[in-house]
């Protein structure tokens, strides 16, 4: 079983950054390919950017692409969400999970473990 918990979220002014941590407990990432997630008020939740178990590859959703950078250290069994030019329509709550698919980009279903979610808010 893996325990994942986000932090860094908070109230950012448009233009600004933050940095989403995802911690890892309960047992290693080795294996698993991680992703970020959004939800906002009255929206599905999406997907925002994804990162195989090594690292060597990544994957981002179309609006933040160029902007948000994702991660991973696992010896510290973390991943991480880098988040520049913030803009409002941006903020959601933020979640991470984890995924034992690998060969492939995983649909948001074949994610296994999630965290409890950090809120990220972008004021104009």
């Amino acid at each position: 079983q893996v325990q994942l918990v986000e932090s860094g979220g908070g109230l950012v002014q448009a233009g600004g950054s933050l940095r989403l941590s995802c911690a890892a407990s309960g047992r290693t990432l080795s294996g698993l390919a991680m992703g970020w997630f959004r939800q906002a008020p009255g929206k599905e939740r999406e997907f925002v950017a994804y990162i195989s178990w090594l690292g060597t590859s990544t994957y981002y959703e179309d609006s933040v692409k160029g902007r948000f950078t994702i991660s991973r250290d696992n010896a510290k069994n973390t991943v991480y969400l880098q988040m520049n030019s913030l803009k409002p329509e941006d903020t959601a709550v933020y979640y991470c999970a984890a995924t034992w698919v690998s060969s492939r980009i995983p649909t948001r279903n074949e994610y296994r473990y999630w965290g409890q979610g950090t809120q990220v808010t972008v004021s104009s």
